[in-house]
């Protein structure tokens, strides 16, 4: 297995080297920046362990240029709730907190080999079994919380209005947008989702507006803009935060007129389509930061809608576990297995700052990785807490503590001041071993 470290500290970079000499199977080559990596990186490695804070470009940024091309774990010594939720969207499966036990690294390297080898040797397919199992309800669980939102998205799905939808990452902001489109009267016209991040952005442009044939070099036909091909359902506008600012005047303009110009061309387009975005980005920030346009915020967030995060959706995340598992199984055809005890225990403890998307990414590994059952170490959940999630943690039993110190232990009033649901704080209160007494 041939292993790429990026680390820009000589000392870290020679211990790790050092490390894991012994291990014959391993091949490590080191590199003291990404940019260094990125020019030697190649279809023979399998694997990049990369720090976070390094000169000329950090590690988010590497991890984003990788592109899922690799396996991909995170060592760093300066952790934040923040880098390991990016890390989390953009791939990562370990995330290692100097400093760290080595032998921990290299369990983790030897999880992520056989992940790889059960790849080459397993292809996964679309069986009947599957197919069933994917053919469901567009959520696979319900808690009070989300059944909130979904009663706010369905008034407003059958209108034209304009609906933001805000939340962290991996909540499940497509999900919501499609369920919007197919509960609206444009369900059977087409819809076209962007994520404004993924597209450099000297191609948003193009992307958006097409181009006619000779606009720019490799113009070489005329190209339909997403504008054009959603005419009539629903463009979903998917990390609308990140839009350049050069083309929210653009864009602006477009919502505004109903009506986009090609890239070369001189006769506008008309169109008509309802917009829908998203962002887990704090817009009202960015315009204090002038990063984005006022006018704009206003014009897409007619209808805003905060989508929780997992940890107070709780009900949903053995549902949600379980119908990965048996997709998972079904698609690689595995024999049945079952979450122990206490690995349902262990889904249920864990924060989840990657929300659904984390939670349907450590299943598939556990899946793939556990023998008839799953228990907490096929998880492997303790490598992915920072300091911060304990600094959290601490922070939030103190608060709880207080609050049921103020409503005399009366659960319904504490729920009520907290904003959760009974059934919410009972779980917190039993995680952290708060006692109290439920009052009739």
């Amino acid at each position: 297995m041939k292993i790429a470290i990026v680390e820009d500290d000589i000392n870290m970079r020679k211990s790790l080297e050092l490390f894991f000499a012994e291990h014959k199977d391993l091949h490590i080559v080191s590199f003291r920046s990404p940019k260094d990596a990125l020019k030697e990186l190649d279809s023979s490695y399998q694997l990049v362990i990369t720090d976070l804070n390094m000169p000329h470009m950090n590690g988010l940024e590497f991890l984003k240029q990788l592109n899922n091309r690799y396996e991909m774990i995170v060592i760093t010594g300066n952790a934040t709730l923040h880098s390991a939720i990016d890390s989390i969207r953009l791939g990562v499966k370990d995330f290692f907190q100097k400093p760290f036990e080595p032998e921990l690294l290299l369990e983790a390297i030897y999880r992520s080999k056989k992940v790889i080898e059960f790849q080459k040797s397993h292809t996964k397919t679309t069986t009947k079994a599957s197919t069933t199992i994917n053919r469901h309800n567009p959520f696979v669980a319900i808690s009070p919380s989300l059944e909130s939102i979904k009663a706010q998205v369905l008034k407003a799905a059958p209108t034209d209005s304009s609906i933001l939808l805000m939340g962290a990452s991996g909540v499940g902001k497509e999900v919501f947008a499609r369920f919007i489109h197919e509960h609206s009267t444009r369900s059977k016209k087409p819809f076209i989702a962007i994520n404004m991040a993924a597209i450099p952005e000297h191609l948003l442009e193009s992307e958006l507006f097409g181009y006619e044939k000779g606009a720019f070099t490799d113009a070489i036909a005329t190209k339909q803009g997403l504008f054009e091909l959603a005419d009539g359902g629903t463009l979903f506008l998917d990390e609308i935060g990140e839009m350049p600012i050069m083309l929210q005047a653009k864009l602006l303009r477009a919502i505004q007129e109903k009506e986009a110009t090609r890239l070369g061309g001189s006769k506008p387009i008309s169109f008509d389509v309802r917009f829908v975005s998203a962002t887990n980005a704090n817009l009202e920030q960015k315009i204090a930061q002038k990063a984005f346009r006022e006018d704009l915020f206003y014009r897409l967030q007619t209808i805003p809608v905060l989508i929780p995060p997992l940890k107070e959706r709780i009900e949903e995340i053995l549902p949600i576990a379980q119908w990965k598992l048996d997709l998972v199984l079904a698609q690689y055809n595995l024999p049945p297995k079952t979450f122990t005890k206490e690995a349902k225990e262990a889904l249920l403890s864990y924060e989840w700052h990657g929300n659904i998307r984390e939670l349907l990414s450590v299943i598939e590994r556990a899946a793939i990785l556990s023998d008839e059952v799953i228990t907490p170490k096929d998880l492997f959940l303790d490598s992915r807490k920072t300091r911060e999630s304990s600094k959290i943690e601490f922070l939030e039993k103190q608060l709880l503590c207080e609050v049921l110190q103020d409503s005399d232990n009366d659960i319904a009033k504490a729920s009520k001041i907290l904003g959760m649901s009974e059934e919410i704080l009972q779980y917190k209160l039993a995680k952290y071993d708060i006692q109290a007494v439920s009052k009739d």
